[in-house]
């Protein structure tokens, strides 16, 4: 079905290529017809170019330098355009919101059957029958716009099986589920399975389908540095894959009442009439007339997708101007604006707050005004963060992974004295979401306050003392 043969990568024109290094080197790599393949390993390793090759997005949109041959269905991705490409190969990229062309989500459902020329009975029967599979029956003639990530994810597995193509990609597809939209995910992925169909998945969290898989393939640097088959991962321990840096393989839920929300003799923040509803919904999405938080700890902000979660962040932080409830902290009250000084936000979609043409300034915009030796310190955040080779990149070329990383040493720059971050190890591997636990405990033990959006049981056990709900409130 996939056929790599001694494939090389290396992103941009041949302008700037000068200097960079390969995305790619040397990959052979076959995938049978109904053959499930997990690709993990380090963040930016190159699991994502992989599935761009394949889904033809390599060289038609994303330009590079490659070299081999990428077949599918024995027939060159190269050479094909995307039209016919999307006929074999659907994706679920990493970030569901570049894959939208509708606003509402049975119109997006629908779309890539209209393309076809479906029949109108067939497309309804294909929706209907991908709706009730996946359970997202209250998500239909919804917009878009007012979907949580976590929701917007399922819309884009959702489509990807209406569409129903032989070969699926799944690109971080858990990123933003919670345990019960996981579970959903699997489902479906066995769901996929039992149709026949062939599944390529780059992914960090792997539990969910470790038991799914045919064939684990893991990437360093980007090049395949082993592969283990169906037999050997059954012998594979937490331990062995940590040593590998990989995340768990056992699946864990997240226990509501395991963390304490707050004890009395932590200092409070206290948090006062934070009611909200969007624009046009008459249903509030927060509801919390007073809440004390611990200050100085870390606190997981827990609950299943659409909750208001982020929205419970952007309240906080100042970014809803509709919103008008107040923050009690230290014996002052602070208002949306005065929130804006005192917080920083990492946002779920870390792309939506790079502003600059480089690593480097991005940090660099984050300081405080006349901080001595600016450029020194910039760098002594990127080298925490595993960027300190980077400083010249564009923000928007790095992976996911690495866009989050730089958005907390933005964070970090600020010195805020409250920090809340919205999924920050969505796209991180085993190695950097221990990183980002130990720096989340060292801020906290510096006197900062941190609360963290999060579905992340591992995170959550590392390095969160504290635990809240929106819908319990």
């Amino acid at each position: 079905m996939v056929e790599l043969k001694n494939v090389t990568f290396r992103y941009g024109t041949a302008e700037n290529q000068n200097g960079a290094k390969n995305s790619l080197t040397g990959i052979d790599l076959s995938v049978r017809d109904g053959e499930f393949v997990l690709l993990t390993g380090p963040s930016g390793c190159g699991k994502t170019t992989i599935l761009r090759l394949i889904n033809g997005l390599i060289p038609h949109f994303y330009q590079g330098e490659t070299k081999g041959t990428v077949l599918v269905d024995g027939k060159e991705i190269r050479n094909m355009e995307l039209y016919d490409t999307a006929r074999l190969v659907g994706t679920v990229f990493q970030n569901p919101r570049t894959q939208f062309y509708n606003v509402d989500t049975t119109g997006e459902l629908a779309f890539c059957c209209e393309n076809r020329g479906l029949p109108e009975e067939q497309i309804y029967q294909r929706i209907d029958d991908t709706v009730a599979s996946l359970k997202i029956e209250k998500l239909m003639d919804r917009s878009i716009f007012h979907l949580s990530d976590g929701e917007k994810q399922k819309i884009a597995c959702a489509g990807v099986n209406v569409s129903g193509p032989d070969l699926i990609l799944l690109d971080e597809p858990s990123a933003n589920l919670d345990h019960e939209a996981t579970m959903a995910l699997r489902d479906m992925i066995l769901s996929w399975r039992s149709q026949g169909k062939t599944i390529i998945a780059a992914e960090h969290r792997i539990a969910y389908l470790w038991d799914l898989i045919d064939r684990a393939v893991i990437l360093e640097n980007g090049r395949i540095a082993r592969q283990f088959t169906r037999n050997e991962m059954s012998a594979l321990t937490p331990k062995d894959l940590a040593q590998m840096g990989l995340r768990t393989n056992i699946m864990e839920e997240p226990e509501k009442n395991q963390l304490p929300v707050f004890l009395e003799n932590d200092e409070p923040m206290i948090l006062h009439d934070f009611n909200f509803s969007y624009r046009g919904r008459k249903q509030p999405v927060l509801q919390i007339p007073h809440l004390r938080l611990a200050a100085h700890e870390i606190t997981a902000v827990t609950g299943n997708n659409g909750l208001g979660k982020t929205t419970f962040l952007n309240c906080l932080c100042g970014l809803e101007k509709r919103f008008r409830g107040t923050l009690e902290y230290k014996g002052r009250k602070y208002g949306n604006r005065d929130r804006q000084k005192l917080c920083y936000l990492v946002m779920q979609d870390t792309g939506n707050q790079l502003f600059t043409e480089s690593v480097l300034e991005e940090v660099l915009i984050s300081l405080p005004k006349n901080t001595e030796n600016a450029e020194g310190r910039a760098a002594e955040l990127l080298g925490r963060l595993d960027l300190g080779e980077y400083p010249d990149r564009h923000p928007q070329s790095l992976s996911g992974g690495q866009k989050q990383r730089l958005a907390i040493a933005c964070a970090l720059a600020s010195g805020r004295e409250i920090l809340l971050l919205d999924e920050p190890t969505s796209g991180l591997d085993h190695g950097h979401m221990i990183e980002t636990a130990d720096m989340l405990k060292k801020l906290r033990d510096m006197g900062t306050t941190v609360l963290v959006v999060t579905h992340d049981t591992e995170l959550i056990r590392h390095c969160c003392s504290r635990m809240i709900s929106p819908a319990g409130i």
